[in-house]
């Protein structure tokens, strides 16, 4: 025979000798005291007791001990029976009232009171298979895994053991002595104790109730990072954010983007773009396009500043902002370095170079306060201290200089004013009142203006007008024609007309200011999809079930039911944008496909 035909046989019979040793696999060892062989009873079956010791079984890095086996020798198989027991090597230990285990296909299936104990964590379950090639194990009719701080239930569960990973699936249920967490879907490192969660999931505490759609907590330090439709639900408060990180024993959380919270108590919110929330101080600090927000009665109040901070209890809740703060109401706005608001009294103080501007009028003075009801929650009256200084633009030019506006004007040491039905209503200077008024007629025509001083000037406001004047104890005054009143007496020293930089919409909160550009946030990405626990491909004549088996081809299929709803398939993992954080579906209608690590693009806000 030519060398080359020779040798092309030596191959091939080569081949199919290994082929075939790896297919049927090594030999079972099994040991035991008692042996018997009962072919009519137990067909192809060595029938092995234990007497002193329990029978045992060896095979390729797998040990297993049992009360009572059958061995089937032709089909490399064995069933055990009774305090069974496997163990592989130092990283799994399995127990069970009943297994059988494959020693063509390294395949083994628990049942009865099935317990598998790692390093990390232990696994109880009615029912569970345990794929030695893949290091898999999987159970699908519930199953419940202890760690050292948490307990963990789910419907569905898969362990891979590479990873020291748990994915659970429906009905998840983690349990710990300070809080419970539901979920979707859930992937749990045991080694590490961090889970990731996937779908609607809450963190539920006494004293605070979180809430995502993909998250990820760390179960033994308690703390954890949430985003996608995240919240935070407090007893009287809940924040929102496009990214929440929370940590439980210091009760702090902070938010980044789209920041809202809301306090259900007082009736307010606060909006922004970065928030600390210090829940044992009850406090919240807000920046970034920091808003706070009073409801009252389709008439809502805006407080904007470059940083807002809220303390106390709902009963004595304080809010302060700092630097540029700038305020709007339908027909109130004003600005001032600093704000103070005090929600049990119902006081807000405006704090350093205050202005305050209704209609055409406009306030000033050293100190200027805003006081509400706080049985009605509606503005009541405001108080002007100390240089107290009223003008209002007069609506016609004067007509020796057109490009110049006539003001009236109004100053003192001090302005009451009052409100009604939520608007301001009236108007009292006290204390070394001066007045300088432009007189017109009902078609506008300037009849002369009124210069005076006395001890104190109302004045009644109607559709943010003032329409009435009234002087108290005038000590000195006159009516001037234009012609006669020089320009220089017009505007009393201290005027500052600033009525370009009135509000006239709550968007004029940020007039002025830079656009602003949103935090990247660096997504949690989806699970990756493992390929399926059991081959569907294969045919059911063509499974390598032996017929001493009490499994059927329906058990090594995989169920559409079962599958995990949201993560991405191996496989098609490259194909998914990296710059998106929503889930697609993919591969049924129940997986969703996304990225295997995501940012959020950089939005900007106008």
């Amino acid at each position: 025979m030519p060398n080359f035909f020779r040798n092309t046989v030596i191959f091939i019979i080569l081949f199919i000798t290994t082929y075939t040793s790896a297919q049927e696999g090594k030999e079972l060892n099994i040991q035991s005291d008692i042996e018997q062989i009962d072919e009519v009873k137990y067909p192809g079956a060595i029938v092995m007791y234990k007497s002193t010791k329990q029978v045992y079984i060896q095979h390729e890095g797998i040990e297993m001990w049992c009360d009572l086996a059958f061995n089937y020798k032709d089909e490399n198989f064995v069933r055990a029976i009774g305090n069974v027991r496997m163990n592989q090597g130092d990283t799994i230990t399995m127990r069970s009232n009943y297994a059988e285990y494959n020693g063509d296909t390294q395949f083994a299936w628990a049942s009865g009171g099935v317990n598998l104990q790692t390093p990390t964590a232990t696994l109880d379950t009615d029912t569970l298979y345990f794929d030695r090639i893949k290091q898999q194990a999987y159970y699908r009719n519930k199953g419940t895994l202890r760690d050292t701080s948490s307990v963990i239930t789910s419907k569905i569960g898969r362990y891979f053991l590479d990873q020291d990973k748990y994915s659970f699936v429906q009905n998840v249920v983690v349990t710990n002595p300070e809080y419970v967490i539901n979920s979707d879907q859930l992937d749990f490192f045991s080694e590490k104790g961090i889970a990731y969660l996937y779908g609607p999931s809450t963190i539920t505490s006494d004293a605070s109730v979180v809430y995502c759609e993909r998250g990820y907590y760390d179960t033994r330090n308690d703390n954890g990072y949430f985003v996608k439709n995240s919240r935070i639900d407090y007893d009287n408060r809940t924040v929102y954010g496009d990214s929440l990180y929370f940590d439980r024993p210091t009760n702090f959380a902070s938010a980044t983007n789209n920041i809202k919270v809301i306090d259900t108590a007082n009736k307010s919110i606060i909006k922004g773009h970065y928030a600390e929330v210090y829940k044992a101080k009850d406090s919240v600090f807000i920046t970034k396009r920091a808003v706070a927000i009073t409801v009252q009665d389709n008439d809502s109040i805006y407080v904007h500043g470059d940083r807002l901070v809220v303390t106390g209890i709902p009963e004595k809740r304080i809010v302060r902002g700092y630097n540029n703060v700038r305020l709007f109401k339908s027909d109130l706005s004003g600005k001032s370095d600093s704000i103070h608001i005090n929600q049990e009294t119902g006081l807000t103080q405006m704090l350093g170079k205050p202005i305050l501007w209704n209609g055409l009028s406009q306030m000033t003075g050293d100190t200027i306060h805003l006081r509400s009801n706080i049985i009605t929650e509606k503005l009541d009256s405001l108080h002007v201290f100390k240089n107290a200084f009223l003008a209002q633009q007069d609506t016609i030019p004067l007509y020796d200089d057109r490009r110049n506006k006539a003001y009236n004007q109004v100053k003192g040491d001090d302005l009451y004013g009052s409100f009604k039905d939520n608007k301001l209503h009236q108007l009292d200077i006290i204390k070394n009142a001066e007045s300088i008024n432009y007189m017109r007629s009902e078609d506008g025509v300037l009849q002369g203006i009124d210069k005076s001083k006395s001890a104190s000037i109302s004045a009644i406001i109607e559709n943010n007008e003032i329409t009435e004047i009234t002087k108290l104890r005038q000590v000195d005054g006159d009516v001037f024609p234009l012609s006669l009143f020089e320009k220089e007496a017009r505007q009393f020293p201290g005027l500052n007309w600033r009525g370009e930089e009135r509000l006239l919409s709550k968007e004029d909160i940020f007039k002025g200011e830079a656009p602003f550009t949103l935090t990247k946030i660096e997504g949690i990405p989806l699970p990756e999809i493992e390929e399926d626990f059991f081959d569907n491909s294969i045919p059911d004549n063509k499974l390598d079930i032996p017929d001493a088996s009490q499994l059927s081809p329906s058990d090594f299929k995989n169920r559409e039911e079962d599958a995990p709803a949201i993560g991405v398939p191996v496989n098609e993992k490259a194909t998914v944008k990296k710059d998106t954080l929503t889930d697609t579906k993919t591969k049924s209608s129940l997986k969703e496909k996304a990225p295997a690590k995501t940012n959020d693009s950089t939005q900007t806000e106008n």
